[in-house]
C-alpha cells in the first residue's frame, strides 16, 4: 500500500527527470559539435557527467519499481573517449525519446489520482466555478447542483482508487522501456562479463590459496599439535608402565583427553570446509539448522525441486552464513526470513529482515566477501537497505538442479 501512495510522487519525479534529461542531452550534442573547434575538449565531460546522473537518478527510480537497471559505463576518461564510448549516445537517445514515449505513463500515474482528488473537491467549488462562468461538469457528470457535486465526490473516488492501482502497472511498464537504453548493450554485457570473470577467476585462486593455508595453520596448530602431544604421552606412559604405574595410567587418561579435543578440532574444521548437514541433507535443511543456530527468529521457505551442484550448494550456504552473522550483529532485529526459489535455471534467495537498514555492500567486508564467492559462479548480489528498514538482499546464482 505504501508503494502505491508513493506512485504519484514517483511519476512527478519522472516527468522531472525527463526535462532534465532532456536539458542535459541538449548540453552533450552541443558539447560534441564544440569538439570541432577544440572548446568541447572541456566542455564535454561536464555536460557528459550530468548527463550520467540524471541517468543514474532514473535508473534508482526504476529500481524502487523492482526494475533493476546496470550502469553500462565503462573507465572511459577523457572527452574523446567520452564522444565515442555508446553508452554516452544511448543516454542522449533515452533523454530525447523519453519524454516522447515515456512521459505518458508518468502523466496517467499522476493525472489520475490528481483529477479524482478534482472530484471529491467538487461539494466545495462548483459553485464558485458558476459564479465564475467556468465549466460545470465533471467528466460526464453534470454539475449544475449540490447534488451534482456530491455525485462527483465517489466518482473521484474511484478514479483515485483506479490510479493507484494501475499507476504501479505503467510505472513499471515504463521503467522496462528505460532498461532497454539505460541498461548495458549486449556487447558492453559481454564485456563486462569477461571483466568479471577475469576478477572472479583471479579472486577465487586468491581465496582457495588462503583457505588452503587456514587449513594447514589450523591442523599445524590444532590437531597436528595436540596429536604430537598425544604420541609424547603415550611414549612416557609407556616407560612408566613398571617404574610408576599411577603416573602411567595419569599419562593414558591425559592422551585420551587430548585424542577427544583432536578429534573436536578435526570435525570443525571439515565442518568449516563442507558442513556434514550440507552433504547429507542438502541446502534448504541446512539453512534450517543455521536458523536454529542463529539467535534470530529465522523462518526458511523453499520450493527447490532438487539439489544444486555441491560447489553451488556451499556457495549459496556459506552467503547466508554470513548474511544470518551480519544481522544478528548490525541490524538489531528481530524477525529474519530467508526464501529459496528456482526459476528459468537461477537459483535466488532472498534475506530480508525487520532491522534498522542501512547496510551498505562497500561499507565493510562480509557483503563483499559473499558478492565475491557468488561471482565466481557467475551470480549476483543486490541490496535494497533503505535508512528504518527493511533490508532486503537478494542472491541469484545460474545453476542446474537435480531432480530428487
Amino acid at each position: 500500500m505504501k508503494a502505491r501512495l508513493a506512485t504519484p510522487v514517483r511519476a512527478l519525479a519522472m516527468i522531472c527527470l525527463s526535462v532534465a534529461g532532456l536539458g542535459a542531452a541538449a548540453l552533450v550534442v552541443i558539447s560534441a559539435a564544440l569538439m570541432v573547434v577544440g572548446v568541447g575538449r572541456y566542455v564535454l565531460p561536464p555536460a557528459v557527467s550530468l548527463l550520467r546522473k540524471v541517468a543514474d537518478a532514473a535508473r534508482r527510480l526504476a529500481g524502487q519499481l523492482g526494475v533493476d537497471i546496470e550502469r553500462p559505463y565503462g573507465p572511459q576518461t577523457g572527452a574523446v573517449a567520452l564522444l565515442k564510448a555508446p553508452a554516452t549516445w544511448r543516454d542522449v537517445l533515452w533523454a530525447v525519446l523519453d519524454p516522447i514515449i515515456g512521459t505518458w505513463a508518468a502523466a496517467l500515474a499522476l493525472g489520475m489520482p490528481i483529477y479524482g482528488l478534482y472530484g471529491l473537491a467538487q461539494p466545495l467549488v462548483w459553485q464558485a466555478n458558476a459564479r465564475a462562468g467556468g465549466s460545470n461538469s465533471y467528466g460526464v457528470i453534470h454539475v449544475t447542483s449540490t447534488a451534482g457535486a456530491l455525485a462527483a465526490v465517489p466518482a473521484g473516488l474511484a478514479l483515485i482508487a483506479l490510479g493507484l492501482y494501475i499507476g504501479p502497472k505503467v510505472l513499471r511498464l515504463r521503467a522496462g522501456w528505460t532498461r532497454a537504453l539505460l541498461g548495458p548493450s549486449r556487447t558492453t554485457e559481454l564485456e563486462h562479463r569477461v571483466d568479471t570473470l577475469v576478477r572472479t577467476r583471479a579472486d577465487s585462486v586468491d581465496a582457495q590459496a588462503a583457505e588452503l593455508r587456514r587449513i594447514e595453520r589450523d591442523l599445524h596448530d590444532g590437531a597436528q599439535a595436540r596429536l604430537v602431544a598425544l604420541g609424547l604421552g603415550l611414549g612416557n606412559a609407556e616407560r612408566l608402565f613398571d617404574e610408576d604405574p599411577e603416573a602411567a595410567r595419569e599419562l593414558v587418561i591425559a592422551a585420551r583427553q587430548a585424542s577427544s579435543k583432536a578429534l573436536d578440532e578435526l570435525r570443525d574444521l571439515v565442518r568449516g570446509v563442507h558442513p556434514p548437514v550440507l552433504a547429507d541433507r542438502g541446502l534448504a535443511d541446512a539453512i534450517r539448522a543455521l536458523a536454529l543456530d542463529a539467535l534470530l527468529d529465522v523462518e526458511v521457505s523453499s520450493d527447490l525441486p532438487g539439489r544444486p551442484t555441491p560447489p553451488v550448494e556451499s556457495a549459496v550456504y556459506f552467503a547466508v552464513n554470513e548474511l544470518l552473522a551480519n544481522t544478528s550483529k548490525h541490524a538489531g532485529t528481530a524477525t529474519v526470513s530467508v526464501t529459496l526459489h528456482y526459476r528459468n535455471g537461477v537459483l535466488s534467495c532472498d534475506v530480508i529482515d525487520d532491522g534498522a537498514g542501512g547496510a551498505d555492500p562497500f561499507n565493510g567486508t562480509g557483503l563483499r566477501g559473499v558478492q565475491s564467492r557468488l561471482a565466481v559462479f557467475d551470480g549476483k548480489i543486490a541490496v535494497h537497505s533503505p535508512p528504518g528498514g527493511p533490508t532486503r538482499v537478494h542472491l541469484e546464482v545460474p545453476c542446474a538442479i537435480r531432480s530428487e
